[in-house]
């Protein structure tokens, strides 16, 4: 069957927008911890040159700023306050600040940064925790996506949506504003630590921007793989992701409940060494259950009973066909059918060409693979192989509705659209 043949592509392309953009701490001074004798010096010049403006020449000088910034950005001068607070300790013993001095110096140390400029791909989709109002036989979604930006800096990005009874994808209107969520100072001294993260109600989830907050993940929050875990009848997002801090990298955990509240937890142990982690959506013979690539060649089954240590596991899917003989990896958590787990995978090939593929796992012993991909379900088209990253298409994170799966997937690192795929259908191509 060919890939035009198999997959049902919607005519909906999600592409970077270098309109939107996010305040951000603004360099020399980013943060005061990084502050060295040097920028602390050209950072209180700064401070000086503020204190030195006649206080009406200073409240014209904020109110051009403002004429300028206020409508591209909430609680301007709230955030502005809240900067000069956070350089206090790199400024040098200096007069107590009026509020048009504190607003003013604050503005001196911010940037806007366009977050998706660059790239708007590697998509995972769940389920919305709210469906009133869905008409019957469809489906709300939250869909999360990777946004590269500025000096190739990843972070992340949500949009909601709806999948019609016949498949057809349709996504809301995107916020005029990009936000970053309240966060609880994070400790340095003690980076295992979780880290707290808060958006507005007020604020729609197309506008919350989730940007690197710790040193780990100074230059990306990567590649997030969400799924809807349910345990005692309750039910919580976690999204596993990939920290970088332009050197290393570590497997984190995202928990949530609600999308506005968000708990950041580094995983350990040595299975949480690579990237790629993806969890069940559901204990296992009582344990957790994670899907990783520990070798950068093979699929590992990885077990736990703590959610956030990740050692050992076995090795259950290596390359076999030849569009994956460089490497596999995961494409996103198992999704759960009658017949077992789906698992989507994807296969490296020649020229480094990226290809999507799946394997069909027992339910009861998800180390046993029953089926898996001889040939790819998708690949780069020849008209869309130009991009940041060519030849590739990728997904973070599939989700089943009736009797389709719904795949969102990425082009050439670039941009992101949809398909749909009959359960029956992909699992018909399937060899044992």
């Amino acid at each position: 069957m060919s890939q035009t043949a198999f997959l049902n592509r919607q005519a909906l392309f999600l592409r970077p927008d270098p309109t939107r953009v996010v305040v951000r701490p603004f360099k020399p001074a980013t943060e005061p911890r990084d502050l060295k004798p040097t920028d602390k010096t050209r950072a209180n010049h700064i401070v000086d040159r503020v204190l030195g403006l006649h206080s009406e020449f200073a409240e014209q000088q904020l109110d051009e700023v403002l004429e300028n910034f206020e409508g591209r950005h909430r609680n301007l001068l709230a955030t502005f306050e809240k900067r000069a607070i956070e350089m206090e300790e790199a400024f040098a013993p200096h007069i107590a600040f009026t509020r048009v001095q504190r607003q003013l110096v604050g503005a001196y140390f911010m940037h806007e940064y366009s977050f998706e400029a660059s790239a708007l791909f590697n998509p995972s989709i769940v389920p919305h925790a709210d469906q009133s109002g869905v008409p019957s036989g469809s489906k709300r979604f939250i869909l999360s996506l990777r946004a590269v930006g500025e000096g190739h800096v990843s972070s992340l990005t949500f949009r909601s949506g709806i999948v019609d009874q016949n498949g057809i994808v349709d996504i809301e209107p995107t916020a005029r504003l990009a936000s970053i969520p309240t966060f609880d100072n994070p400790s340095f001294t003690t980076p295992n630590e979780p880290l707290e993260l808060k958006f507005s109600s007020e604020q729609p989830i197309s506008e919350r921007v989730i940007f690197p907050i710790t040193a780990a993940q100074s230059n990306g929050i990567e590649d997030a793989r969400f799924v809807e875990f349910e345990e005692a009848g309750q039910k919580t997002y976690y999204a596993t992701y990939t920290a970088y801090n332009g050197r290393d990298i570590r497997s984190e955990l995202l928990e949530t409940t609600d999308f506005l509240s968000f708990r950041m937890t580094p995983l350990t142990g040595t299975a949480a060494k690579n990237k790629g982690m993806a969890l069940f959506p559901r204990k296992i013979d009582g344990q957790f259950a994670m899907i990783g690539r520990q070798d950068n060649e093979n699929l590992y089954l990885i077990r736990s009973s703590d959610l956030h240590v990740w050692n050992g596991g076995e090795i259950i899917l290596g390359p076999k066909f030849p569009w994956e003989f460089v490497q596999m990896g995961n494409c996103g958590s198992p999704i759960e059918l009658d017949e077992g787990w789906l698992l989507l995978t994807h296969g490296v090939g020649p020229v480094r060409k990226y290809a999507i593929g799946a394997a069909l796992l027992d339910k009861r012993d998800p180390s046993k693979v029953l089926a898996r991909s001889k040939e790819p379900l998708v690949h780069p088209e020849p008209s869309e192989r130009e991009g940041y990253v060519p030849n590739v298409v990728y997904t973070c994170g599939a989700m089943r509705h009736n009797d389709q799966i719904v795949l969102p997937y990425a082009i050439c690192d670039t941009f992101s659209n949809f398909s749909t795929i009959k359960i029956a259908d992909l699992l018909d191509t399937l060899t044992g």
